[in-house]
């Protein structure tokens, strides 16, 4: 494939056709639909088509613009990294990604120990649905996955499970507004905040509910964590949060505890292509969590 064709697809695509586009690479639009052309000829798939006057990605275009976009993105880094300061160390790169489902302060106080190493680390953290993050891994697009799951084997990816340890679940509420009578039979038809359905708390959580006859008025569900937080800071139901972080979000939200569930328990993980843990910063986390967050 020659690139430079691809250039001035995606240069084109991004500019919205091929005039803005000659503009902008002070070329003429004849010039740019000639190399295009060339490039779907290269492809056997046409990536633009004619809508009126306008010209429209195809199908196959927006597939070509997905991938343009991350080669051109990684020559941009690549342009960075020449052009930075070289040091005597090289920082050691540490790319992690983190289920959208975990709290975002214990995200913080998981992953914060691999910056404590001895040796520079330039750490590159992402966000996302579970999945999206799994099939990453699998590329080596990221060397550690963090999630309130485990790999199930049911997706096809070589990977390997690290428990990193586990926490029973508080319940809170802002001062004022909490529900009478004892915990937990107080949360009957009390307003609640409750996680997503995308959270592995929420079935256990619907369990709980059924084995001790509760109805709580939901009035939310949050696949965000922090979003919740929100919510619950601001007096507009009972929320959860890991016993963990217990003090830290009571302070942070000035809230109170109205009760602690240790039926309730959610599991954090580590999740490599690594069967034996040998990368400096994974293994800093997982000392860490499993010794003076967990306590495992």
């Amino acid at each position: 494939m020659n690139f430079k064709h691809l250039y001035y697809f995606w240069v084109a695509a991004r500019a919205g056709g091929v005039v803005r586009a000659g503009e902008q690479l002070h070329t003429t639009p004849q010039t740019l639909s000639g190399q295009i052309k060339l490039l779907e000829d290269r492809l056997g798939r046409h990536l633009f088509r004619k809508k009126g006057r306008q010209l429209e990605l195809t199908d196959d275009g927006r597939i070509a613009l997905r991938y343009a976009d991350e080669i051109f993105s990684l020559g941009s880094e690549l342009e960075t990294a020449m052009r930075e300061k070289r040091s005597e160390t090289p920082a050691l790169e540490f790319r992690v990604g983190v289920a959208d489902s975990v709290a975002k302060s214990l995200t913080y106080r998981l992953v914060e120990p691999a910056l404590k190493l001895a040796e520079p680390v330039r750490m590159v953290c992402s966000e996302g649905k579970f999945a999206d993050l799994v099939a990453a891994l699998a590329l080596h697009r990221l060397d550690l996955v963090i999630a309130d799951e485990p790999l199930s084997r049911r997706i096809g990816v070589k990977a390997f499970n690290h428990p990193l340890g586990s926490s029973p679940t508080s319940f809170f509420c802002a001062p004022g507004v909490a529900p009478q009578g004892t915990f937990p039979q107080c949360l009957n038809e009390a307003p609640m905040l409750i996680p997503g359905t995308a959270s592995s708390l929420r079935q256990q959580f619907d369990a709980w509910l059924a084995r001790h006859q509760l109805r709580p008025r939901v009035v939310g569900e949050f696949d965000d964590g922090a979003l919740m937080n929100a919510f619950g800071r601001e007096g507009r139901g009972v929320f959860m949060s890991p016993t963990v972080l217990e003090e830290e979000t009571a302070t942070q939200c000035g809230v109170q505890v109205l009760g602690r569930s240790d039926e309730l328990v959610e599991e954090f993980f580590a999740i490599s292509v690594e069967r034996r843990i040998s990368h400096p910063c994974v293994a800093a986390i997982t000392h860490a969590a499993r010794g003076a967050l967990f306590g495992t």
